[in-house]
């Protein structure tokens, strides 16, 4: 065969070969830039995924109305700071427990609030004085809504004393917190007498009151229950064998109890030992304290 026809053979028989590797490589060109947008849409979908499972997750352990945490994330707080304060009883560092103080606190007052002004005015007023006690602890507390108007607060590495502390500044900001006033005109004053809310605080302390979570609970309800009795705006201590009921030491604690500094130093605020003092500490220092852990929701009152 003459080179001529050879190169007319050759070139009638690669032409179908050359059109089929065209199209193979402009298909493996479109489904490589679809692997593309499909590795981009999946990127995105698993972002949007890893949002919404994270305000999941939030909104699991957050109350809807107040932004504090909720009464199934204090169960779990309570139960985990209560088995690691336990746990340090079995190391070389410590003899027993770990202290631990739980408060209950009930707020009185919304009902004349919500008579006067409505249940949403009152509720916000909750929600807001709730974020305003969330500033009176430590970031490594947690204070959660425990039901309707009662809050609990957990208070790991803190004895009766330092516990007492946070309780009589607790009572104090209900009593003195400037409620909400959507008002145009000129704010009113602060009552000489405090805004008409008050606060009874029942505290118990591992591990003199319980070593588990429904104990600690139950003294801590039996102390509410005997603030509550006192007329509120008050704390009580859980009472203990020996002890008046719900009231301080008789005594100064012997030198081998006393709160270590890192609990002394918890306030700046020396604040009185007694159980009711019934007087107005405002003319006493606070220290400035750092934003508690809370969950706040995006909506939060500023």
């Amino acid at each position: 065969m003459s080179t001529p026809l050879l190169v007319h053979a050759l070139a009638a028989l690669s032409a179908p070969a050359l059109a089929g590797a065209t199209v193979l490589g402009l298909r493996v060109r479109r489904e490589r830039t679809e692997a593309a947008e499909d590795r981009e849409r999946l990127n995105g979908r698993i972002a949007e995924l890893e949002e919404r499972c994270a305000e999941l997750e939030r909104t699991a352990s957050c109350d809807s109305l107040t932004g504090v945490w909720n009464y199934r994330h204090l169960q779990l707080t309570l139960d985990r700071e209560i088995e690691r304060a336990r746990r340090a009883e079995h190391t070389d560092q410590a003899d027993g427990p770990r202290p631990l103080a739980v408060l209950l606190l009930e707020i009185a007052g919304f009902d004349a609030v919500i008579a006067e002004h409505g249940r949403a005015r009152g509720n916000a007023i909750l929600r807001d004085l709730a974020q305003r006690l969330a500033m009176e602890i430590r970031r490594a507390d947690t204070l959660g809504r425990y039901s309707g108007e009662e809050f609990l607060v957990v208070l790991p590495d803190t004895g009766a004393e330092g516990a007492v502390q946070v309780a009589e500044r607790l009572v104090w900001s209900v009593r003195r917190h400037l409620l909400l006033d959507w008002s145009s005109g000129t704010r009113a004053p602060r009552p000489a007498g405090g805004n008409g809310l008050t606060a009874a605080v029942g505290i118990a302390v591992l591990p003199e009151d319980g070593t588990h979570a429904a104990v600690l609970l139950r003294s801590a309800d039996a102390a509410l229950a005997a603030a509550r009795a006192a007329g509120g705006d008050c704390w009580r201590i859980a009472p203990r064998p020996g002890q008046p009921s719900g009231g301080p030491r008789e005594q100064p604690a012997p030198a081998a109890e006393r709160p270590s500094t890192a609990e002394r130093d918890r306030s700046g605020k020396p604040g009185s030992l007694s159980a009711c003092t019934g007087g107005d500490p405002l003319t006493q220092p606070v220290a400035s304290h750092t934003t508690a852990t809370v969950a706040v929701p995006r909506d939060v009152l500023s």
